[in-house]
């Protein structure tokens, strides 16, 4: 499989990345793995400092509000029982963490998986690394119009931080720019469009499959 490398006006360039003919060919539709996948991070995202107060939480007195039997009521406690107004709250949510499990080797599979998807769909590009001599969103955007990608949900996948690249775009509500490490299936998935420089598109091969699967 041949990838084709585009200059900064939208044109072939005479580069290209070489991927292995069968690099694609163990990859199916996991369906449910993205899924699994998508809601383990969304999941991971959720800080768990939810906290009520429970009986146990609250200040006042301790005091038992009446004798046990011999009265016909109920047995109150104290006036820190959930049933009072100012109570504690019984079965109240508490501090958690909403991390969960997924294999290693399944997070690539799914990683692989969406980019097959896109690149059926024509939805990838690589295009030879941009550097702009000072933070300015026009010469971006020009950038952007010749690769016909001007009003669509974008991801920029970029090899190492620019801070030029990432000032002029950063107001671009439809546009992400990250690094090639930073990249999850998640952003895979809710950007219509990935853009790969040409210096992380040579790391492909390990961004989706490290592991040889």
């Amino acid at each position: 499989m041949e990838l084709e490398i585009l200059d900064i006006k939208g044109e072939l360039t005479n580069r290209k990345i070489v991927l292995n003919d069968n690099f694609f060919e163990k990859t199916k539709p996991y369906n449910h793995s993205i899924y699994l996948e998508i809601k383990r991070y969304l999941s991971a995202q959720r800080h768990g400092k939810h906290k009520s107060k429970e009986r146990s939480d609250l200040s006042g007195s301790t005091k038992k509000l009446h004798r046990q039997k011999g009265t016909g009521a109920s047995r109150k406690g104290d006036i820190k029982n959930p049933i009072f107004r100012g109570g504690g709250r019984v079965f109240g949510p508490r501090p958690r963490l909403y991390l969960s499990k997924m294999n290693k080797q399944t997070k690539f599979l799914v990683r692989k998986s969406i980019i097959e998807y896109k690149l059926k769909k024509n939805k990838v590009k690589i295009i030879e690394d941009i550097r702009l001599d000072k933070p300015k969103m026009k010469p971006f955007l020009k950038i952007l119009e010749y690769l016909g990608l001007i009003n669509e949900k974008l991801l920029m996948i970029v090899e190492k931080k620019n801070t030029n690249l990432y000032l002029s775009s950063r107001n671009l509500d439809k546009f992400r720019l990250s690094t090639i490490c930073e990249v999850n299936s998640y952003l895979l998935l809710k950007y219509s469009y990935i853009l790969f420089s040409e210096s992380s598109a040579k790391k492909i091969k390990n961004f989706l499959d490290p592991l040889n699967l």
